[in-house]
């Protein structure tokens, strides 16, 4: 990990790779536990694997793929949250079709695309250091977006996620709050697509916010945990696939992973002896008074 802090004080594209993690780990975190405590990290993957379809459609009309990802993205929000709405009884089925059919189509675009797209190639499996540095301010653009929504909305949106029938009851529209939620969460995924692809998007933005689900109940502290780890995993993952010239999207999923599976665990432990202590403790106290 020397030789990667080293090269990082030399090299821009590192510089770039570091500050994209970082970018993105900030709609990871605030985005993230939205998803982890509403428990819509399927809807989530749906939008995620449909957003190929627009990029491929942007690179074979000569765009940026990225172009195409936003409004593939939200499209894809939308068709969701509506399914999610007014078609429960089909949910599971119409929203793999969604994922599906966006998958297709980005696979066909591609496949008529002149030339071997590459570039392409790294946003569906990720490669962090290939971002230019342009895409940043893109980035810093949809952070600010999306920030901004949260800050203004924050209240509607924990009622909504947390009591949708006391939502309704206080008068909040529900359904126009649950689609602007979907929304952002589509945002965030453009941002993480750079990062780790589409393949493993799903997995940074749920695993940093479940960690911090472990331990804080606060979901403004569950943001704040969750920004924070998923940053110190980024750059760490970053730097572990550095020397041995690694992939650096899957080493950064690899790091979460195990960070959620430790973390996991320890809680499990300390509830179990918790648990155990209560049970002595009363015991002893009903020993007592006898």
């Amino acid at each position: 990990m020397d030789g990667f802090f080293t090269a990082l004080t030399q090299h821009t594209f590192l510089q770039t790779a570091v500050a994209t993690a970082l970018l993105a780990s900030i709609g990871c975190g605030v985005m993230g536990s939205y998803v982890v405590v509403k428990r819509i990290a399927f809807l989530a993957g749906g939008i995620a694997h449909s957003v190929l379809g627009g990029m491929g459609a942007a690179v074979y009309f000569g765009f940026e793929p990225l172009h195409g990802a936003l409004p593939a993205a939200v499209l894809a929000a939308l068709l969701i949250g509506w399914v999610r709405l007014y078609w429960r009884a089909q949910e599971d089925t119409l929203i793999s079709a969604l994922w599906a059919i966006g998958m297709a189509i980005g696979v066909l675009f591609i496949a008529k695309a002149p030339g071997y797209q590459a570039d392409l190639m790294s946003y569906l499996f990720g490669n962090i250091l290939l971002v230019p540095r342009e895409s940043l301010w893109f980035m810093i653009a949809l952070d600010v977006l999306l920030l901004t929504i949260v800050a203004i909305y924050h209240r509607q949106f924990l009622v909504v996620v947390f009591d949708e029938e006391f939502a309704r009851l206080r008068g909040v529209p529900v359904g126009f709050f649950y689609l602007l939620l979907l929304v952002l969460v589509a945002v965030t995924v453009v941002l993480l697509i750079q990062v780790v692809g589409l393949i493993l998007v799903l997995a940074l933005l749920t695993l940093p916010a479940a960690v911090a689900g472990h331990y804080v109940h606060s979901l403004g502290r569950m943001m704040l945990i969750a920004t924070v780890l998923g940053a110190l995993l980024s750059v760490t993952g970053l730097a572990l696939s550095y020397g041995p010239d690694l992939p650096a999207g899957p080493t950064i999923i690899l790091l979460a992973g195990g960070a959620y599976v430790l973390s996991a665990v320890v809680t499990q432990v300390l509830s179990r002896r918790r648990a155990q202590l209560a049970a002595t403790r009363d015991a002893w106290q009903g020993e007592k008074h006898e």
